[in-house]
């Protein structure tokens, strides 16, 4: 076990000096994932209200077809992603292969369906009796949308937070388009893969303890939002 102490030791000295190889690939996590999941939301949260808000023919074939997407495994998205965008892809003339751009591809493919599913069940768990009452009052179209939003707003975040967590711990999508180039494509959860498997316990450790903060940060503050 005291390889477990001296480790934890060593990352808590490479994170307080700044260690180059460590923060390039927080930045780089950070970079990708926040424009993945805001990409992911911006199109996913419109599509999961209309989802979980309106009835319509197809409607229970579709929601069915976006839960079975939640269990998609990182390293098969990571696969299609990599045929798409390699040279010999339909998008192999833009170079995405081997960016951070690529790795925002398959990242907004893996976050899209947690966002619509989350959401569209968030929506379809709200109280039937608000409509009604808000027709009732004389609440026009705009009104009952924003209305209806608000009072959801907390399973949107949390939507939004589940996604975010899914997105910032894969590591087949990172490593299969991304690479795992250093100082360009290497993220927090591929380092900790390299690091490890070379023995450098400290590293590795390092770069855990910045992706626990992470998420403690990102649930501190979705609970900031709620009591406000």
């Amino acid at each position: 076990m005291d390889f477990l102490l001296s480790g934890f030791i060593k990352a808590l000295h490479l994170l307080l000096n700044r260690d180059p190889s460590t923060w390039t690939a927080v930045a780089a996590t950070l970079k990708v994932s926040t424009g993945s999941i805001l990409a992911s939301l911006a199109a996913g949260l419109p599509l999961g209200f209309v989802l979980g808000y309106f009835d319509f023919r197809g409607r229970r074939f579709i929601r069915t077809c976006v839960d079975t997407l939640l269990a998609l495994p990182t390293v098969f998205i990571g696969l299609v992603v990599y045929a798409v965008i390699t040279s010999r892809g339909p998008l192999g003339e833009y170079g995405l292969l081997f960016t951070l751009s690529g790795i925002a591809i398959g990242q907004i493919i893996l976050a899209l369906p947690i966002v619509v599913a989350l959401t569209a069940s968030t929506v379809e768990n709200m109280d039937s009796r608000l409509r009604l009452t808000l027709v009732s009052l004389g609440a026009g179209k705009k009104d009952l949308l924003l209305t209806c939003l608000w009072e959801v707003r907390y399973g949107l975040l949390a939507a939004a937070v589940t996604a975010y967590g899914r997105v910032m711990t894969e590591v087949g999508i990172s490593m299969m388009v991304g690479g795992n180039i250093k100082w360009h494509t290497r993220t927090i959860t591929t380092a900790i893969a390299l690091e490890t498997g070379k023995g450098m316990f400290a590293n590795g450790i390092a770069l855990g303890l910045v992706l626990i903060t992470i998420a403690f940060a990102v649930n501190m503050s979705v609970s900031f939002l709620r009591r406000k």
